[in-house]
């Protein structure tokens, strides 16, 4: 790769590596596996990074890796875990900024919800994309796309932990009014 181009693509990098990880830990719940997927995303970009920077929109392509490169983790074998006798000191939040507990309440709500349904929540509201856009990352139909985002919701409006926030009466605006 050119030097140029090179250059080009750590500042892409530097710019959106954040927001991919945030969209990554959405999707994952973990952010472990956040940054490994961030980090799996970019060296595709990298490896194609003459045919991605040609595209309108290096974003949702980019997106569009990241879906992908989820999708494939539950096709691939996945590593054994084992449980242990005594559980390490848990971290720290990433931030400890307002909000936090809201959160993890959030995450913790999104993560009890099937793949595609998360994948349609996260790209729906917290992306906020319009339906198309999401049906056409995921691969799927608009209706699709209208009925699991429905569901998801409706699931979540049963939460629990949600349930004793105020803000989270409607879980689409909570995706909106909270951020990582």
């Amino acid at each position: 790769m050119r030097s140029e181009d090179e250059d080009e693509f750590r500042r892409f990098t530097a710019a959106r590596w954040p927001g991919l990880v945030r969209t990554a830990y959405l999707l994952t719940g973990d952010l472990g596996h956040a940054e490994d997927l961030a980090q799996t995303t970019l060296i595709k970009a990298y490896r194609s990074w003459h045919r991605v920077r040609g595209v309108d929109d290096v974003d949702a392509y980019v997106r569009k890796i990241l879906i992908n490169a989820n999708r494939s983790r539950f096709r691939a074998k996945r590593p054994v875990e084992l449980s242990v006798a005594t559980l390490p000191e848990p971290q720290a939040p990433p931030d400890a900024g307002s909000g936090v507990e809201e959160r993890d309440v959030l995450f913790a709500a999104l993560a009890g919800l099937p793949p595609r349904q998360r994948a349609i929540v996260v790209l729906r509201y917290w992306e906020d994309l319009g339906e198309g856009e999401v049906a056409a990352l995921l691969g799927c139909s608009v209706g699709t796309v209208k009925s699991q985002a429905s569901r998801a919701l409706a699931k979540l409006r049963t939460d629990a932990g949600l349930a004793g926030l105020s803000p989270f009466r409607d879980p689409a605006a909570a995706m909106k009014g909270v951020r990582a």
